[in-house]
């Protein structure tokens, strides 16, 4: 016997209502801004770096110098915090870059 979809509906709205910041009483509700994180490790054939993150559409993405790398992370991060770790060979963080989410629509 599986949850009715009406009951299913219920518990994500409330849920994402959960989810909403309420900082107080005459603030704006907005969500929850989400942190973007990222790696960028070496390849084990040498060939680049990957930039690894559980936001990306693929997963993993591979790139010839950590620069590109970096730079695509920050733009499709653009609207969101995000925070990129480079990785060296044996696993120890040599550079973190933070960017704010301050990206703002023409008006």
């Amino acid at each position: 016997m599986g949850v009715s979809p009406s009951l299913a509906f219920q518990n994500s709205f409330s849920v994402a209502i959960n989810e909403i910041d309420q900082t107080g009483p005459n603030q704006s509700m907005k969500p929850k801004a989400a942190l973007h994180v990222y790696e960028v490790r070496p390849r084990k054939d040498h060939r680049g770096v990957d930039l690894v993150s559980d936001v990306l559409p693929f997963g993993r993405l591979w790139y010839d110098k950590p620069g590109h790398a970096i730079g695509y992370a920050m733009h499709f991060s653009r609207s969101a915090d995000a925070v990129v770790r480079v990785y060296d060979a044996a696993g120890n963080v040599i550079e973190t870059h933070e960017n704010s989410g301050d990206f703002k629509e023409c008006s």
